[in-house]
């Protein structure tokens, strides 16, 4: 009898192998009853994988000047996609997919402006169900989606996405800022109002979670949660599209002409603060963003103001007590205890002069010597602190620079007193030049307007006085002084005087620092002129602060602030007593937008006014002016929903105007010369095409009447 084997099993495996049981056991217990393991929350996973959540997005708020014209808003943008996989055609009738890959790489290459063969090797892509096609392919407008749409290419279709958009382009650019959209879809503003007001214009995003089954469909009888979306408000500027328009004409005017580095001017209601136009060159285009400088010079480069801080200087003695404009000083140079040579600008003098004449010739040594025998530092720092210098105006725009009004040292004080050794910005002008037109009163410059909620709740901005600075004894002394300073044939300021307009002011011409070291920049063109002016004399309406970088000639300055006074006069009305004539009389235009446009057209001119019906359609969709008066010889463009796009008659058109329709009218041109228009290279009613060119020659001599 064959004897069994008995197969001994190890105690110790036995006691091993209890112990994994056991020890599984224990995890799945815990497991269990813990809410979370290795610090996951298992509920909270479980249900992730069951719950699905839409982003309902909130949409980002529009910015408005003060007429309400857009000048940023969403607008749709698209990204072309191709489908290859053939799977997706159900009905061969009806394809859904790309099938002829060479005529659709060849028809898209056209309509992309891109190499067919990159398109072709998008298309040719294996194993995947869709492509883009690059740069070329994103950011697609409406038109060119319908333009694509209309050549009925099978497998090609759009995704649509929002992108920021600035319908004017350079226009206002610093001041608006951009905003951008990040890797994961998010648009945040990066300058300007965009930048300052990001978290209100942006608004909060809302979410819609359900749970659903494996196919991904809701389940049914479960609960739905929402939280609305919060869009984001609206931002409506002071800016005055008008003026702006004005303002970025003289400019480029001036760009084209003279060679700087940059150039700067605000416009302001002197008798609110409103920021009425504000421009930087070079600008910007914030659709492409073409930036070379990151900072809004009006508002956060703080630099040397030079003599236009003579105005106060001179406020500040007259409000001591201790100005005496009669007494007479000996111009030329000054020295200093530690024997500094202080000079005038003509480095001679004039002689021995009264201090008045010190100020209209922009004397150094004669706020030198008001220092030296009447103020003291102290006294003129609390002066100049007063009018803001040095500090934040607190206008809603990020960055802002507060300067440095910072002296001790007799040469220092003596240089602070026209305006060397210390940095103030534009916008810091704008500010202390209110106490001037308002009869001492110092008022807080402002540039929105109104912010508008969702719900339809406004928030209103509006004048805000910041109290007296000065009496009004100062105040007439220092019009009179200005304003001999502006119209005296030998007046410092003098280039900006215009026959029959009370205009008033003070310039400022100072060297730069030299960033690399000690001291100031020697060459011809290293100084910055600045002008501070306002009008009429009596009663300043407007102010304007402007500065050039690096031009040999004050005209590169004083030509485009000669041409804003002349149009913002006119428009806002300012000399109408002495301008008036039967030519002159300025007539009401509404707003027509909605409007018949014959019905419109025919009444205006019924009334005198010139009214020019843009297009063949019936409706008005835009106008330009609007809500504004004008002359019987200025032009109010009526623009119709035209179904067609030609080329205007524009024989005799002033630049200001071509510019004005051609903007509007959305047509690519140059422009040669000045005045007004004497031929154009395409004739009236040519239709207008993605190529069109128009080419127009100006002449200042000639007008058609």
């Amino acid at each position: 009898m064959k004897k069994e084997k008995k197969v001994k099993i190890s105690n110790l495996l036995l006691i091993f192998t209890l112990f994994l049981f056991l020890l599984l056991g224990a995890r799945i217990s815990y497991i269990g009853l813990s809410e979370k393991v290795d610090n996951i929350n298992i509920q909270e996973l479980a249900s992730k994988r069951t719950t699905q959540t839409t982003i309902l997005k909130a949409n980002r708020g529009t910015i408005y000047d003060n007429s309400k014209n857009v000048l940023a808003q969403d607008v749709s943008s698209y990204t072309l996609i191709a489908y290859l996989d053939p799977k997706r055609t159900e009905d061969e009738s009806k394809p859904r997919h790309v099938v002829d890959k060479e005529n659709t790489a060849l028809v898209l290459s056209k309509l992309l402006d891109m190499d067919k063969d990159l398109i072709l090797a998008n298309l040719n892509k294996e194993g995947v169900y869709q492509t883009e096609f690059g740069v070329k392919g994103k950011g697609l407008t409406e038109l060119e989606k319908d333009t694509i749409k209309a050549a009925n290419l099978p497998g090609i279709d759009f995704i649509e996405t929002k992108k920021r958009y600035y319908p004017y382009g350079k226009f206002l650019s610093y001041l608006i800022g951009y905003a951008k959209e990040d890797e994961y879809g998010n648009v945040s503003g990066e300058m300007g109002i965009e930048k300052y007001f990001n978290k209100e214009l942006t608004g909060i995003n809302g979410k819609t979670v359900y749970q659903k089954d494996l196919k991904g469909y809701k389940i049914a009888s479960t609960k739905e949660m929402t939280e609305e979306k919060q869009d984001g408000v609206d931002i409506h500027l002071t800016i005055d599209n008008n003026i702006q328009f004005f303002l970025e004409e003289a400019v480029n005017k001036s760009k084209e002409k003279y060679d700087y580095d940059e150039l700067d001017l605000i416009i302001a209601d002197a008798k609110t603060g409103e920021i009425l136009g504000y421009t930087s060159t070079p600008s910007f285009d914030p659709n492409i963003r073409d930036i070379t400088n990151y900072l809004d010079p009006n508002a956060s480069v703080a630099f040397e103001p030079g003599s236009t801080m003579k105005i106060y200087t001179f406020m500040s003695a007259l409000e001591n007590g201790v100005y005496k404009g009669s007494d007479t000083y000996l111009s030329g140079s000054f020295e200093t205890k530690d024997k500094t040579i202080i000079r005038d600008w003509n480095r001679v003098g004039w002689g021995r002069i009264t201090y008045d004449q010190g100020f209209i010739y922009s004397s150094n040594t004669a706020v030198v010597n008001i220092m030296d025998k009447y103020l003291d530092a102290n006294s003129l720092k609390t002066y100049l602190k007063r009018l803001g210098f040095g500090s934040k105006t607190g206008i809603d725009l990020p960055n802002e620079a507060k300067g440095k009004i910072d002296f001790k040292y007799e040469t220092e004080v003596f240089n602070a007193s026209f305006g060397q050794g210390i940095t103030t910005t534009p916008i810091q002008h704008i500010k202390a030049l209110t106490s001037i037109a308002n009869d001492g009163e110092l008022l807080n410059p402002y540039i929105v307007k109104q912010i508008v909620y969702p719900d339809g709740t406004v928030k209103e901005n509006k004048r805000e006085s910041l109290g007296n600075v000065a009496s009004s004894q100062t105040v007439e002394y220092m019009k009179n002084l200005m304003y001999r300073t502006v119209n005296d044939g030998d007046g410092a300021a003098h280039a900006y005087s215009i026959p029959g307009f009370e205009i008033i002011g003070k310039t400022g011409t100072a060297q730069i620092a030299d960033t690399g070291g000690r001291g100031y920049l020697l060459g011809d063109k290293d100084v910055i002129r600045s002008i501070s002016l306002m009008f009429p004399k009596d009663n300043p309406e407007i102010i304007i602060y402007g500065a050039v970088k690096r031009s040999v000639t004050v005209n590169a300055l004083s030509e485009p602030v000669k041409e804003i006074i002349q149009n913002v006069a006119k428009y806002k009305n300012i000399y109408k007593e002495q301008n008036e004539s039967q030519n002159n009389i300025e007539l009401k235009i509404d707003n027509y937008i909605n409007k018949k446009a014959d019905e419109i057209t025919n009444s205006l001119r019924e009334n005198g006014i010139n009214a020019i019906k843009i297009g063949n359609g019936d409706t008005i969709i835009d106008q330009y002016p609007i809500n504004s008066k004008v002359t019987k010889d200025e032009k109010v463009f009526l623009f119709t929903n035209s179904t067609n796009k030609t080329i205007p008659n524009l024989i005799g058109y002033s630049r200001s105007d071509v510019e004005i329709l051609l903007h509007y009218l959305n047509i690519n041109y140059s422009i040669s010369g000045y005045g007004y228009v004497v031929s154009q290279n395409l004739e009236e009613g040519t239709e207008v095409g993605e190529d069109t060119k128009l080419e127009l020659q100006l002449d200042s001599k000639i007008k058609k009447e």
